[in-house]
């Protein structure tokens, strides 16, 4: 088995949570969802059977970077898990769902950048370039925070056209999982199950593209995370076979 490279030993800032705009009922759901959530990712995470692959010129660790990570939000929960302890910026909605996700994937040595696609966007691009201009790697869950499911939103290739940073965009597909219905269909892996990250080529955009050619990277990305989430769902039980081998701990 291919042995997993050990995320560096990185610090991430703790944020500033304002708990005071929701209600005392509110706050206390938010600490069991935390609670719970964290220890469920924690405990069935070492249990997982993984295998990272690649196209030509794609991401080849979990904590390279600078990098513009992106993928649907259904594959939330396996990537805190396997993206873990890199130090990765993720931008988070100012909701209730965003609130707890943010600080569940804190503990998980993520840092979330507050904001949407949808409000305070324009300052969440900003702080991700920041983020990018210091070295670190963001990512985007492409489809968030409501959808349409599966389908990307232009916010990477805006991102990669300003700071000059490639996209990496992959898709982590899992054989055995309880599927919530939800909008995003979100994956929660069982124990043992196989798990494939496959990583579509990088894609960089020029910085002298114009807003036409964003439009034709947005159209490239889309093809890339289709290519990489149609590999994955058809490889993903073939994970501990020669061709697929296992990522040793």
């Amino acid at each position: 088995m291919a042995e997993v490279q050990t995320p560096p030993a990185v610090e991430t800032p703790q944020p500033a949570w304002d708990t005071q705009k929701y209600t005392l009922r509110q706050r206390i759901v938010l600490r069991l969802i935390i609670f719970f959530g964290y220890w469920f990712i924690r405990l069935i995470g070492p249990t997982l059977r993984v295998c990272m692959s690649g196209e030509e010129d794609s991401q080849q660790t979990f904590c390279q970077r600078p990098l513009i990570g992106s993928f649907w939000h259904s594959s939330i929960i396996p990537a805190t898990y396997l993206f873990r302890g890199c130090g990765i910026r993720v931008m988070s909605s100012n909701s209730y769902d965003g609130e707890y996700m943010g600080r569940i994937i804190h503990k998980f040595g993520f840092v979330a950048v507050k904001g949407s696609s949808s409000r305070n966007a324009v300052r969440a691009l900003l702080g991700l370039r920041r983020a990018l201009e210091d070295g670190w790697t963001v990512a985007f869950t492409l489809d968030g925070p409501r959808g349409p499911r599966h389908t990307v939103k232009p916010g990477p290739t805006a991102l990669a056209r300003s700071s000059g940073v490639a996209i990496s965009a992959f898709h982590v597909a899992v054989d055995q999982a309880w599927v919530l219905n939800s909008w995003d269909r979100m994956m929660i892996p069982k124990p043992f199950s196989r798990v494939l990250l496959r990583c579509a080529t990088l894609i960089r955009v020029p910085a002298e593209a114009s807003d036409e050619d964003l439009e034709r990277y947005n159209a490239e990305l889309q093809r890339s995370m289709d290519r990489a989430c149609e590999f994955a769902e058809a490889n993903v039980e073939r994970v501990g076979t020669a061709e697929f081998p296992r990522l040793r701990e």
